[in-house]
């Protein structure tokens, strides 16, 4: 456009009759103008014309040049990228990540979240299938007030997979304390999915998509179903418990876990990443609220059975009070056995590092206790045993981003 002023302008100030295009241009003068004034009007607008063609391609090249950065800085890369990373090597690195294999990652929670982390360094073709059931906190609150899927694991997931500049991501992340009144426990993150999806019209994917722009994202995250639904538990007393933070904060053994309404469609997006996929991954996460919930949904299950890649489950590294106390390894498979009535795994994948006694300490005063690696029951059960010390030890004990991507994906290279 810029260019074609400048020629406009040009061949009418500098040219004039050289060019067709001069007569008509000067007869157009004339009839707005008259005939006295057509020639300065002419001259007039050919310079409006020259100034206005050389901003406008000044501009589009400042905005190519632009552009062409963002596409090459070695910051929105690889987070772990060095400051001698040139931009040469940034562009391979995203090259390389764009042809990384197709990776499905089914859960929730911290977990998840987790697991993406470590994910994002070996490919860019990553789908987070998120659970919808969580009920609790700032999530919870947004459910009932605007009656939206919670947003708290979908943030999580954008979060984990975020290329942004750091302080995006913490701005996402960022919590109101408890002296905020109405904002009080709510993350600006679910705020502004829950903004996003009514400025939608409830169109949560659009308003994910929007999302992942923002963040700049590695991958994409789709919920498991969008319609609202809410679990339930039988007890091993008989009794039944509604609603997610219910469950878990029971103290009562969980027999078998259900959905309501039990009957939802899948997102379609999940059962095509689902049948495209190179590896499948499930879990890390709570067994009965974060694992199982997404597998519950009509029709996922049938279609990681189909799958003909490898399905790799990852065992949790410390057990959860309420829900999967004393839980072994094996334990945590027959858990998933006794809820989904098709195989939907192959490969278990166990950690087998141990937490510092300090550690363990401080988790049995929380009735938290180490995932015994009973490796041999997984094998009778029919399960192909990837074992690994996967596990990161701070202030918690879970698993390491790096140390557990790298072993999932050696399960698809051997």
């Amino acid at each position: 456009m810029g260019l074609f002023g400048i020629i406009l302008s040009f061949q009418s100030l500098i040219l004039p009759g050289v060019m067709a295009v001069d007569g008509w241009w000067i007869e157009l003068n004339r009839r707005l103008f008259g005939n006295d004034r057509a020639e300065y009007a002419t001259h007039f607008i050919g310079g409006i014309l020259i100034f206005g063609g050389i901003a406008v391609a000044v501009s589009g090249y400042r905005m190519g040049l632009r552009r062409l950065r963002e596409m090459l800085d070695p910051s929105t890369v690889n987070a772990g990228s060095g400051p001698g990373t040139t931009v040469v090597d940034a562009y391979k690195r995203r090259a390389q990540l764009a042809l990384g294999p197709r990776v499905v990652a089914i859960g929730g929670g911290t977990g998840l979240s987790t697991l993406l982390r470590g994910l994002k360094n070996h490919t860019a073709n990553i789908t987070a299938v998120v659970t919808v059931t969580d009920d609790g906190g700032s999530s919870g609150r947004l459910v009932q007030e605007m009656g939206i899927l919670p947003p708290g694991d979908l943030r999580n997931c954008l979060v984990a997979l975020a290329n942004a500049e750091g302080r995006m991501t913490d701005l996402f992340q960022h919590r109101f304390r408890t002296a905020a009144g109405s904002l009080s426990g709510h993350s600006i993150g679910n705020l502004l999915l829950a903004a996003l999806i009514d400025q939608a019209g409830g169109d949560v994917d659009e308003a994910l998509r929007v999302a992942s722009e923002v963040l700049n994202i590695r991958g994409r995250v789709v919920p498991t179903t969008t319609r609202s639904v809410v679990l339930r538990a039988q007890m091993e007393d008989g009794s039944e418990l509604t609603g997610e933070t219910r469950i878990a904060a029971s103290d009562k053994r969980i027999r078998r876990l259900y959905l309501d309404p039990p009957q939802v469609e899948p997102h379609p997006a999940a059962l095509e990443a689902i049948a495209e996929a190179d590896l499948i991954i499930i879990g890390p996460g709570s067994v009965y609220t974060s694992v199982l919930p997404n597998l519950l949904v009509e029709g996922l299950a049938n279609a990681l059975n189909q799958a003909k890649v490898p399905r790799v489950y990852v065992c949790n590294v410390m057990t959860q009070k309420g829900e999967s106390d004393s839980f072994t390894a094996a334990e945590h498979i027959m858990a998933l056995e006794a809820n989904i009535p098709t195989r939907v795994v192959d490969h278990v994948l166990v950690n087998t590092g141990v937490p510092s006694s300090q550690a363990l300490e401080r988790y049995r005063e929380s009735a938290q206790e180490f995932v015994a690696p009973d490796m041999d029951r997984i094998h009778a059960l029919g399960y192909t045993v990837v074992p690994g010390d996967l596990m990161s030890e701070t202030d918690v004990v879970r698993h390491d981003p790096v140390r557990l991507a790298n072993r999932v994906m050696d399960i698809l290279y051997r």
